[in-house]
């Protein structure tokens, strides 16, 4: 696609959607969630701090400047806290899901922002407008062509998420809209991530949300003062989406439609179990079946009805996904997630261990679960379950979910998510205090300056 001159690009047309943005006329029910996702991400910051893969990053960058990684001593760069706490909050796959276009979105914007709010010294009214700019923006982007991006073999939260993060750090520091283009422009040469993961359980899928987080600090940065980049990285025929999702059609209008009326950020799903985002109803399935009062041993045989579009990330090669070779793939397997939840009663922070990974009674029973394709699935509109279960005695216990809980159909309160958070910052190491601390401070964040210097070490 080759526009003129003379024709708006959808770069700009979303610039010029942003900039149309007051925070002072945010409506109630956005700023709300804007607070939610401060307080679900800086909770996953802290439950991640101590993991190896955190420990990894914390050690590989130079210390020393003006920004806060979340449950660590000292400072950091702008650049580097962003990439920590995208990283960490992303790394346990307890964060939100936007489920219409797959994508991870408060563990990219949300550690961008605050960073930029940092380094640059904005309050908490240019946090707000950055948070909700970005968040809105990489769920309607997500939606261009879902699916695609995946199929291509990389991951939608790091390619979309590198834009988004850039519109959300050129919104927080207030750059004109030619520097935001710019910007967005330079953001998609920055752009990737593959799925490659999956293969054999390695960290790069929790690096892809702080690497994105990243491109927004670097593009904004270098685009405020002069750096050029294309006003079509989005829609040209050498752009992001013919890129990155060459097959299939692609939805531009939907960037932009409404935008600052429909706000898709009000759909975003808050995780109840620590893994990925489609085994969730599969979870709730295995733990209702868990209550009917017969043991693993029993069962010779468990079959489920799955989407054809989820079966290359939790399905297959099957005999893999059946015995994951550790703890992080064992949270992209949808055998070992059905397992460890009807096996533990649990699929929380502690489900996902190399103890778990290796406990003989979880790994005989992921054994028994294969899969059926189920042609009228609506994934991706909606992430559904199906656990059926064969005893020895010929019984058949069977259970369905028709969506994840957690977002529209079965929404967590603020409660819940407070509840959540402090679970997290047990699990980090948090005292209580210091989570009170943080839950008071969240709740007035917007209206003052940016202050987490506190909530280092």
């Amino acid at each position: 696609m080759t526009l003129s001159r003379q024709t708006s690009s959808v770069s700009e047309r979303l610039a010029d959607c942003i900039a149309a943005l007051d925070a002072s006329r945010i409506a109630a029910r956005v700023r709300s969630r804007a607070e939610d996702l401060l307080i679900d991400v800086v909770g996953l910051c802290v439950a991640a701090r101590r993991r190896d893969y955190v420990r990894a990053l914390i050690e590989g960058v130079d210390h020393g400047g003006a920004c806060t990684a979340f449950g660590h001593e000292g400072t950091f760069s702008a650049e580097d806290a962003a990439m920590i706490n995208g990283t960490a909050a992303h790394g346990e796959d307890f964060d939100d899901t936007f489920e219409r276009g797959l994508v991870h979105t408060s563990v990219v914007i949300v550690p961008a922002v605050l960073a930029a709010c940092e380094r640059f010294g904005r309050d908490g009214r240019s946090a707000l407008l950055g948070i909700v700019a970005g968040v809105e923006a990489q769920c309607r982007l997500s939606l261009v062509a879902p699916k695609a991006i995946h199929q291509s073999g990389f991951h939608p939260t790091s390619v979309i998420g590198a834009m988004a993060s850039t519109l959300a750090v050129a919104t927080t520091l207030s750059l004109s809209r030619k520097q935001t283009i710019d910007a967005l422009g330079i953001a998609g040469s920055m752009a990737g991530g593959v799925i490659e993961y999956l293969a054999e359980g390695a960290w790069t899928k929790r690096l892809h949300a702080g690497w994105a987080a990243r491109i927004g600090l670097h593009a904004a940065r270098i685009a405020q003062h002069g750096f050029l980049g294309p006003r079509t990285v989005l829609e040209g025929t050498h752009g992001l989406f013919n890129g990155f999702a060459h097959k299939g059609s692609h939805d531009y209008e939907v960037v932009t439609r409404d935008f600052g009326q429909t706000w898709y950020m009000l759909e975003l799903t808050f995780k109840c179990y620590a893994t990925g985002a489609i085994n969730q109803p599969f979870i709730d399935c295995a733990l209702r079946l868990a209550r009917k009062g017969f043991s693993s041993e029993d069962v010779v045989e468990v079959v489920c009805e799955t989407a054809e579009g989820s079966v290359h990330r939790l399905w297959e090669p099957l005999a893999a996904k059946q015995a994951p070779v550790n703890d992080y793939a064992a949270k992209f397997s949808a055998p070992f997630n059905i397992a460890v939840a009807f096996v533990t009663g649990a699929a929380g922070l502690d489900a996902f261990t190399e103890k778990t990974v290796r406990d003989p009674r979880i790994v005989a029973l992921a054994s028994k679960v294969r899969y059926v394709i189920d042609l009228d699935n609506a994934y991706p509109k909606a992430f559904t379950g199906h656990v059926r279960m064969t005893l020895k005695d010929g019984r058949v216990y069977e259970e369905r979910q028709p969506h994840m809980r957690g977002g529209v159909h079965d929404p967590l309160s603020r409660a819940d998510l407070e509840q959540k958070f402090r679970g997290n910052a047990a699990y980090g190491g948090w005292s209580d205090d210091r989570a009170d601390s943080f839950l008071r401070y969240a709740r007035t964040a917007f209206d003052a300056s940016i202050a987490l210097s506190p909530y280092r070490g």
